[in-house]
Parts: structure tokens; sequence; C-alpha cells
């Protein structure tokens, strides 16, 4: 990767900030959302599982697999999982206290007082969280991917930068959910929303501006890989089962299958648009 022109540098940014405010636009849908129940909010984790397990397994690790081959490519992924499967061993959970306003919200506490909600609220709290992190973790190197288009040329960087904000928009409403579910805060749960989308700028930061070196293309796809390994443990550790919890198994398995289709149609199209 030469480095890049300031002008370039620039407009990477501004179309990742685009991408960006797909992510928010889906947090935004939260914040005018009336009141979630605990099966919509399983719903909403199944759908959140399915999308990241597609991108963990049909997109992440394949083109790592094409790129450093299948035992190069498995031994990252699963070095991911290791890795993150460690963090959450020795990383308590946030404190729910803190992170909900115990004792500030009267609507909260009638409202739990009525739904099986009330006892596993930090989980659901947690569960947002995890699904912000994979997010953001995914968003990364999609930054990536605009920053290279927009090197090439203006309106492919754009193109680009358009279909991920669409393609974003469902990750927002994953990301949001639980946190206002939990919290009963739209400003919360707008305000992780908006987090995980910046992890799209950042990568143009990082990769153009702080560490504008050549990363090889098998240095790259070893960490894509690892990333995969991180979402889908996340995915199968917390996101998979809360959502069974919350919906039951029928209407979580299906909402899996659900978001990954969303996910595969969304890839598909990603796929022919870029550079």
């Amino acid at each position: 990767m030469a480095e890049p022109d300031p002008h370039v540098f620039m407009r990477a940014l501004a179309l990742t900030m685009l991408g960006a405010a797909g992510t928010t636009l889906g947090g935004l849908v939260i914040v005018a959302y009336p009141h979630p129940t605990p099966k919509k909010l399983g719903m909403l984790q199944g759908l959140a599982a399915g999308l990241m397990l597609c991108i963990s397994f049909m997109d992440l690790l394949p083109k790592s697999m094409a790129v450093i081959g299948f035992a190069r490519a498995n031994m990252f992924f699963y070095q991911g999982v290791a890795f993150f499967a460690v963090i959450v061993a020795l990383i308590p959970e946030p404190n729910a206290d803190a992170l909900l306003g115990k004792g500030k919200d009267e609507e909260w506490r009638s409202l739990s007082s009525e739904t099986p909600v009330k006892k596993h609220r930090k989980q659901v709290m947690f569960s947002g969280l995890v699904t912000a992190l994979g997010i953001a973790l995914h968003n990364f190197p999609e930054g990536i991917a605009v920053f290279l288009a927009s090197m090439k040329a203006t309106h492919t960087g754009l193109t680009l930068a358009v279909a991920i904000a669409l393609h974003n928009i469902p990750e927002g409403i994953a990301v949001a959910l639980p946190v206002y579910f939990a919290t009963r805060s739209r400003w919360k749960a707008l305000q992780l929303a908006v987090i995980s989308g910046l992890a799209e700028p950042a990568a143009v930061i990082v990769v153009g501006g702080l560490l504008p070196v050549n990363f090889s293309e098998q240095t790259v796809e070893c960490m894509l890989a690892a990333v995969g390994g991180i979402m889908a443990f996340l995915t199968v550790h917390e996101l998979i089962p809360l959502a069974i919890e919350h919906s039951g198994r029928t209407v979580a398995t299906t909402a899996i299958f659900v978001g990954m289709m969303m996910m595969s149609l969304s890839l598909h199209w990603l796929d022919g648009l870029e550079p």
C-alpha cells in the first residue's frame, strides 16, 4: 500500500463516515422504537448472531483461506477463538448497576417487575456490548476496503461506502436494541451504535494516517481470520444462548438463519462492488 495523497486520505475518511452513518441510522430506529418485549429482543439477538456467523464463515474465513491457505487461515481463526475465550474468562462482565442507572428509572423498575428480564438484565446489557464489539471488528476491515477503493477512484469509494451504509443499518439495530431493553435509555443505545460504527473511519486513520506503511496481503488476511474466530466465539458463547432464552428455540433459530440470509445477500452485493 503506497502512502496516500492527503486529499485521498480525507476523501476516504469522509466516505467511511458515510458508512458509519448506517450503523447510527440503525440506532436511531431504536430511539424511535416503542416498548420492546423479551421475545422481540431475542429475535434481534438471533438476527445479530446470524449476521456475525455469516460474516465469520462466509466472508472473513473463506477469503483468508484463498490467500494464505486452508491450514494457516484455520490456525489464525482458532487463535482468535482461544484469545477471546481467555479474555472472557479473565475479564468480568461490566457492572450492571453502573450501566443501567440503578434506582433512577421508575419505568424500568415497573417493566422489569412484569418480565423475566429483571434477573437477566446484566446478560442482556452484556449481549449488547458483545454485539457492538463484534460489529466494530467487522467494520474495521470495511473501512480499509473503502480506503483502498477511494485510492482507486472517487466514484468507486462512494459506491462502496453507500452500499456499506445500507448494509450497516440492521447491524446498528442489533447493537442498540439490547442496550435500550436493558437500560431504558435511548441515548445509551444510540451511543453504543454510533461507537461501533466509528471503527470504519478509525481504520482509515490507522491505516492511512498513523501507519501509512505497506501491509502485505497475507498479513491482513491472517488478522482477518483471527477476527472471524473472535466473532464466532462471541456469537456462540453469548448471543445464541440469550436469543434462545428470550424468544424460545424455534424463534431464535429462525432469526439466526434469517440474519445469515440477509448478510449473505448483502455480502454478495458488496462483493460485486469492490475494486
